[in-house]
């Protein structure tokens, strides 16, 4: 696996997804290749008792490279916070290829990710938390906006349960674990080498999202400016 950059964000008021990142970031661990979980406007995080060499030894880089901002490993994790502002994205983009060849799961609260998209990352996928009961119609529009970008975007439908998503936080989630991320979903994100046409392909989660009409209604009213404006407002509520 070749060094991969994830977005992973919320639908509306959706929770979950700072787990689902810190899940994303463990699947992707090998012991001398850790993930890391940038947590864009989230709190500085805390170092765990127990943690693997590899993740200490990207921790110690990112202090020598990044000495104003607070990394600490986690299990087999590295976790990183940035603001969610110019000054928040320069610490990204020279945090991001120290991560090397593993993954970078960036989680973006749903009012950012706009903002860090068109800031010109080099993003290989969006994970999307979301309730398609409550919010299947949003979850359309989200999806068909990420799409005209040309990412891979893949929808998680329910939170990790309680402790698998403890487990996450602390770093000790391994990818094949009871209540960890599906396995296919993991894979699609995580795999190097997927090709454009593969991206724009609905997995099953994604036909659900378009089974009511809702993707009729992605293709209604104004274009991407006016959907991502109705993502923000929901975000907002």
């Amino acid at each position: 696996m070749s060094g991969r950059v994830i977005v992973v964000t919320a639908v509306a008021v959706t929770s979950g997804s700072r787990a689902a990142a810190a899940a994303l970031a463990c699947a992707g661990s090998d012991p001398d290749r850790p993930g890391l979980l940038i947590d864009v406007g989230g709190r500085p995080p805390r170092p765990t008792l127990i943690a693997s060499s590899g993740a200490r030894e990207l921790e110690e880089r990112l202090a020598v490279h990044l000495p104003a901002l607070r990394a600490a490993s986690r299990g087999q994790t590295c976790h990183l916070a940035v603001d969610a502002n110019e000054e928040g994205y320069m610490g990204l983009r020279a945090a991001l290829p120290l991560v090397r060849d593993s993954v970078a799961a960036l989680h973006v609260p749903p009012a950012s990710c706009r903002a860090l998209l068109d800031a010109g990352f080099d993003v290989d996928g969006v994970l999307l938390q979301a309730d398609l009961a409550v919010d299947r119609s949003l979850t359309a529009l989200v999806v068909g906006e990420l799409r005209e970008r040309a990412l891979l975007v893949r929808v998680l439908k329910r939170p990790l349960p309680w402790v698998s998503a403890r487990r996450a936080l602390f770093g000790v989630l391994p990818a094949n674990a009871p209540g960890s991320l599906p396995a296919r979903l993991v894979s699609s994100l995580l795999e190097s080498q997927i090709s454009a046409e593969h991206a724009c392909y609905a997995e099953k989660d994604d036909e659900e999202i378009d089974s009511k009409g809702a993707a009729q209604q992605q293709r209604r009213g104004d274009a991407g400016v006016g959907r991502w404006r109705a993502f923000h407002r929901d975000e907002e509520r």
